[in-house]
């Protein structure tokens, strides 16, 4: 063969090969300040972990895969590009969750709800807050009040809910009103809302932030809320590795982030503007929800409550919600890990605290009143036995010059986690002080304790006298 035609040959053989390797794309929508969703967008996308799993044998073979990531601050834009097939996966929570499978059914598609990314069996998360100097500390006080909240969000159907329980009409007995959480921010600190409804983590960045005090919990309306990711139904049946491959990767941006949950929350801040102390609250030992990505049973009672829910705005859906979960593509990636789905499924532990009180180097044993310190400039949060020892010690780091970055307690009536600044105390006769979200229910347990009621500063009083 004439040496030209060898090569045109060859040239025409590759021109071939191209033209036939296939590009597929992996357009993912994140809500990276919605830190919730960081094991299944932000932490995937900023380690590269996705790259790590995607298939590239069999029918992947030859494949150039086109991995496209879009920012959102809530759940219903995205959505709407998922419906319009500009997105194959999203996360987002269970209410926004249940609008996005409604939608695809209205659009005559269909989408799934594939795992749990993170959330509250008891329904912390959600909640709301009033601007800081407000004189409301409940919610019962908010009748005939307006309250914002970004609407078709997982805080808007707690709110709903919330409502419902006080026995009021949400069309008459309160102003509810549309407000994003970028908005809201300002108008709490300069006292033009009186209160504000939002999801994760916003209630406890402004109180962070010092310009609001949260004043209700979804751990009181004892409604399972969570965040979780969904897939365009079209794109899972045609690219089923693929969606295993994106679960992998959240599964090992979880073991990551539990490993080192400071580093990544640093990183979670580094991103996001929001600040690691918020995102360790969530994401560290006992934190305020469980990252857990299995479809435990109330977690499936929240989507049927959240997709109840739409009727109450007037948008009732014939949307499944057992026919809406489709849990096989994450069992096979828990196969595929290594994992035992079932054992997992039946454990509510959350991501347990292991360390050894920083005052007296034992092991803390009695988590309900165990406290801890952030300071400035130290990788590790410190860990403290008793919210006494905790507020005694950061006195001494104050004195030496030192700063807490945050300081958590935790809520003896619903054992959440809590921002120490914004909490309410009980101190008992021998000085041992327990803290709780409400006041009401700090002056109850003080009632029955013999006890007095304090804020912080007066917990640090205690703190400080060592009684």
């Amino acid at each position: 063969m004439h040496p030209y035609r060898k090569l045109i040959g060859l040239a025409l053989a590759l021109a071939v090969g191209t033209a036939s390797a296939e590009t597929i794309r992996v357009a993912i929508g994140t809500q990276d300040t919605t830190i919730n969703c960081a094991t299944g967008g932000l932490l995937i996308r900023e380690l590269k972990l996705l790259e790590k799993y995607l298939p590239k044998d069999g029918r992947y073979k030859d494949v150039t895969y086109d991995i496209q990531w879009k920012n959102f601050t809530s759940g219903a834009p995205l959505t709407n590009e998922m419906v319009a097939g500009k997105l194959d996966i999203g996360s987002m929570a269970d209410f926004p969750g249940s609008n996005n499978g409604a939608a695809f059914l209205k659009a005559g598609k269909q989408s799934f709800f594939i795992t749990v990314l993170s959330g509250s069996t008891l329904g912390s998360g959600n909640g709301v807050v009033v601007p800081r100097q407000s004189n409301v500390a409940s919610l019962a006080e908010l009748k005939g009040r307006t309250i914002s909240v970004p609407f078709a969000s997982t805080a808007h159907g707690m709110l709903l809910r919330a409502v419902a329980a006080q026995g009021w009409d949400p069309q008459k007995d309160v102003n509810i009103i549309t407000q994003a959480p970028e908005v809201a921010g300002p108008a709490l600190q300069a006292n033009k809302i009186e209160a504000h409804a939002d999801f994760v983590p916003f209630a406890e960045l402004f109180e962070h932030r010092g310009i609001a005090r949260k004043i209700f919990d979804g751990a009181q309306a004892g409604a399972p809320t969570y965040h979780g990711s969904l897939v365009s139904g079209e794109y899972a049946k045609k690219y089923p590795e693929i969606v295993v491959a994106f679960l992998r990767a959240a599964i090992e941006a979880d073991r990551l982030i539990a490993e080192e949950p400071e580093k990544y929350s640093e990183l979670i801040e580094k991103v996001t503007g929001i600040e690691a102390a918020v995102n360790y609250l969530y994401h560290g030992p006992l934190g305020l929800q469980t990252r857990d990505f299995t479809w435990k049973p109330e977690y499936r009672r929240a989507l049927k409550t959240s997709i109840e829910t739409l009727e109450l705005l007037g948008r009732p859906s014939p949307l499944n919600a057992e026919t809406f979960i489709d849990d096989s593509y994450l069992r096979a990636a828990f196969r595929q890990a290594g994992l035992d789905y079932e054992a997992r499924l039946a454990s509510y532990d959350r991501l347990p605290l292991k360390a050894d009180d920083a005052l007296t180097g034992k092991p803390i044993a009695d988590l309900r009143r165990a406290a801890s310190v952030w300071v400035q400039g130290e990788a590790r949060v410190r860990h403290y036995a008793s919210i006494e020892g905790a507020l005694a010690d950061l006195r001494r780091i104050e004195e030496g010059g030192g700063k807490a970055r945050a300081v958590y307690v935790h809520d003896l009536a619903h054992g959440i986690k809590l921002l120490a600044p914004t909490s309410w105390y009980a101190a008992d006769a021998q000085g041992r002080l327990s803290a709780f979200l409400q006041k009401d229910a700090a002056t109850a347990h003080a009632a029955a304790n013999k006890g007095r009621v304090l804020d912080f500063a007066g917990a640090q009083a205690v703190a400080r006298a060592g009684r």
